[in-house]
């Protein structure tokens, strides 16, 4: 059983298509999606951004 880890680089306005073309592409099994969220500081406060999302794909 093998393993690949795919890093997609995303924002805000372009995460769903991005990911759902991606996974659309797919031949294997999708074992789980993980979000990088990095700190962000804004006036009203700290908040965490998106930048990118790890898929982890299963192969036959």
């Amino acid at each position: 059983m093998k393993y690949k880890v795919h890093r997609i680089d995303v924002n805000s306005k372009n995460i769903e298509d991005r990911l759902e073309n991606f996974l659309n592409q797919l031949r294997g099994e999708v074992v789980g999606v993980f979000p990088n969220a990095k700190p962000a500081f804004h006036l009203m406060g700290a908040t965490a951004t998106i930048d990118s999302v790890l898929i982890v794909e299963k192969l036959d």
